[in-house]
């Protein structure tokens, strides 16, 4: 009798606990949700991330609060991703970099991301442009790259961080066009822009959003897309394939990402509202322009492809000859 009143009270413990986790998801959210973004204010990623909050923010009939936490390869946003509860009021901007590439960049990451994190969904991903100052010398690829040459160790790069894309992006062109670049890490890409225009710094692979406005002003000059493509907002500026680079093939990627053990039902609820919002033609015009390609997925196809990246590019930063750091 005693076994069969411990049973009944097991099975009417589970059966709570069920019922508690499924309700919770079915009046999820109920209070503001928070999305990490590990850039400061005014990059692309920062740009696209606060129009997202405010898409999914309205699908949800929750506000969803931009939280920028920038700083030592994004690791600095991740880990406050991860002290927070796997309840899906915490989301985090996973990209390249925090995915992927820092799994190369240090011996002993303190996240694993294909552990740590739930895919929700893809996000965008896009093309770097290589841009010099508007008054530097070089008006093409092989102007800068003679110029680096007569200038051996002093054409300077701006990058966001080690392993970073604008990072690998650079160190690629300099083995294709044998030359030696210094590079000059920066914590965002605004200020790595202005040192760019200053005259501080020689040249910067960036995204569109953040570099084109600077060459419609003039203050920048494109030289160079990424890829094998050249992109609509810059018409005669060719691919780093065309101007005869194209092992310079990069380009950046963004997706959504929660905790693991974030329940299912939470999960599939921010799927569906990052998908409306990304299939929304009013959401896409202001960054397709840009050379972005946005495109939402389920979370099982974002989750292989994070596998994937994180295998791929750590073996390729080896090879290139970038070591991991303590």
């Amino acid at each position: 009798m005693r076994l069969n009143i411990k049973l009944w009270f097991a099975t009417l413990a589970t059966c709570a606990i069920g019922m508690t986790s499924a309700h919770a998801s079915d009046i999820y959210p109920s209070r503001p949700i928070r999305l990490i973004v590990p850039y400061p204010p005014g990059g692309l990623a920062d740009t696209f991330s606060r129009s997202l909050a405010k898409n999914i923010g309205d699908k949800l009939k929750q506000p969803v609060i931009i939280e920028n936490k920038p700083g030592a390869n994004q690791v600095i946003g991740v880990e406050s991703a991860l002290r927070a509860p796997a309840d899906g009021y915490t989301l985090f901007l996973g990209s390249m970099t925090s995915l992927a590439t820092n799994i190369g960049v240090y011996r002993q990451l303190p996240y694993d991301p294909i552990r740590d994190f739930s895919p929700v969904s893809s996000l965008f991903s896009s093309p770097l442009i290589l841009t010099v100052r508007a008054d530097l010398p070089a008006y093409n690829v092989e102007d800068l790259v003679t110029l680096a040459r007569k200038n051996p160790g002093k054409t300077t790069y701006a990058s966001l961080g080690d392993g970073g894309s604008l990072h690998l992006a650079s160190e690629l062109f300099s083995q294709a066009a044998d030359i030696k670049l210094l590079r000059v890490p920066y914590k965002g890409s605004a200020q790595a822009i202005n040192d760019v225009m200053g005259g501080n710094i020689t040249m910067i692979f960036d995204a569109g959003s953040t570099v084109i406005p600077q060459v419609e002003g003039k203050r920048l000059r494109a030289l160079a897309v990424t890829g094998d493509k050249p992109i609509p907002a810059l018409p005669g500026i060719p691919s780093m394939k065309q101007a005869g680079y194209p092992s310079v093939d990069i380009s950046v990627w963004w997706g959504l990402v929660v905790r693991s053990g974030t329940p299912k039902p939470i999960v599939d609820t921010l799927n569906k509202a990052v998908k409306a919002t990304l299939a929304s033609p009013e959401f896409a015009q202001p960054f397709v322009g840009y050379g972005l390609t946005i495109e939402s997925s389920s979370p099982e196809q974002f989750g292989n492809f994070m596998r994937e990246e994180s295998k791929r590019w750590p073996t390729f930063m080896a090879k290139i000859g970038i070591q991991a750091q303590q």
